[in-house]
């Protein structure tokens, strides 16, 4: 004789309390949506960030000098970067990889000087896949065919030094050998992003010309830059070029883009860590309801669980009964869920929401010196969404372990009496 079909029970038993289940059903499917979107939105926005940060610096993983981080002069280079180029390509994580100077510098028009930072890079190599500011020149051109180069200046900084596009300046920074060298070029660009730390002190500057300047290699640079088709790979990814590409020069290292950005990673660690709080919270608020649920609804069936025991049933058919309960109220919350999220999910990720519409037009945040778009997606990496999907599961069925095991100590004389 087969033993009773808990599933189809416990199914029925749900729907006995009619209100009661879809005032759950719609408390996990909430909860479930606020989680999905609220961490969507984080996986999106400091993924993007994150992008971003490493096409304005030295890429998801970069490889540099060992003491450039302690000390950032431009004494300090790598040699032989068509080699190391190579050698990273071979990493599968590995999307593209640029070569680049980074540093500081002073340029002076006729009339003013400024401290400034500068980035030189190929051109011919480089687009606004691993230079996002390529897309920010607002007036003239990167840089001259001539052999003088041609530098490109930030709008604010151009307008403190009171030249336009056409006008010459002098640029002075240190070679590799500790000279003083000063160049006069003629200003070729406007870089206009909105963002006050690039526009007022920021040019970009062709590489060769660079090289000469401070008496480079051909083959010498500052870093390379090494860029990722997942960000999230970085540490992985870094490990790999220190043992393949870094091992065999002592003098050069491999580092993610966390390290030679401490602010921004400490900014969306807070963040991060915030949300997951957040999130662990309204979970708790769920798992709170659906106890009250589970609870209440064993506590009024005690009498019925009685009777079942004087039929034969065994304590463990009674707490697998409220457990399967639990189970199935949890799939179905989370199946109304994904129903719920799906329409503001595909919105978001489409359209998105502009959270700072009152910002003046043209203004951009920024964020630990990088420039971001106040308009915010949402695009969840699986792993995360099915995370969420876990917890909401965990937290419910959690919920159902000590109504379930108050349903197996039931006294059948003592509960077949109640009215």
């Amino acid at each position: 004789m087969s033993g009773p079909n808990l599933t189809s029970m416990a199914w029925r038993n749900l729907w006995r309390h009619r209100r009661r289940t879809l005032l759950t059903l719609s408390s996990i499917a909430f909860g479930t949506m606020l989680a999905w979107l609220f961490t969507g939105l984080g996986d999106a926005n400091w993924r993007k960030m994150i992008d971003l940060a490493a096409r304005l610096g030295g890429g998801h993983v970069t490889l540099q000098h060992a003491e450039y981080l302690d000390s950032p002069t431009l004494s300090r280079t790598v040699v032989g970067t068509r080699r190391l180029a190579a050698s990273a390509l071979d990493d599968p994580g590995v999307a593209r990889v640029v070569s680049r100077i980074s540093g500081n510098l002073m340029v002076a028009s006729a009339s003013r000087n400024y401290g400034a930072g500068f980035i030189a890079f190929d051109p011919e190599a480089e687009d606004t896949s691993t230079l996002s500011l390529l897309d920010a020149v607002a007036e003239g051109e990167l840089f001259g065919s001539n052999g003088r180069g041609g530098i490109v200046l930030g709008a604010k900084l151009a307008e403190n030094l009171r030249v336009r596009v056409g006008h010459k300046v002098v640029y002075t920074l240190t070679d590799k050998g500790g000279e003083i060298v000063q160049e006069a070029v003629r200003v070729t660009g406007i870089l206009r992003t909105g963002a006050p730390t690039v526009d007022g002190a920021l040019v970009l500057l062709p590489i060769d010309y660079v090289r000469g300047s401070l008496g480079y290699g051909a083959d010498e640079a500052g870093q390379v830059a090494v860029f990722l088709d997942d960000q999230r790979a970085a540490d992985q990814v870094a490990a790999r070029l220190s043992r393949q590409v870094a091992g065999g020069d002592e003098r050069v290292v491999a580092l993610p883009w966390h390290v030679l950005q401490p602010e921004l990673a400490g900014f969306i660690a807070m963040k991060v860590g915030g949300a997951w709080i957040m999130e662990a919270i309204i979970m708790l608020l769920v798992a709170a309801g659906i106890f009250n649920t589970i609870f209440v609804g064993v506590m009024e069936r005690m009498r019925e669980f009685g009777i079942l025991r004087a039929l034969g049933w065994t304590p463990g058919q009674l707490s697998r009964l409220v457990l399967t309960e639990s189970a199935l109220l949890a799939a179905a919350g989370i199946a109304l869920g994904v129903l719920v999220t799906a329409g503001p999910y595909v919105y978001l990720n489409r359209v998105g929401v502009d959270v700072m519409a009152a910002m003046a037009e043209g203004q951009v945040a920024e964020i630990a010196g990088i420039a971001v778009s106040t308009r915010m997606f949402v695009d969840i990496y699986p792993e995360n969404a099915l995370m969420i999907g876990a917890a909401a599961l965990g937290a419910t069925l959690l919920s159902g372990v000590y109504p379930a095991w108050r349903a197996g100590r039931v006294d059948p004389a003592e509960t077949i009496r109640l009215v």
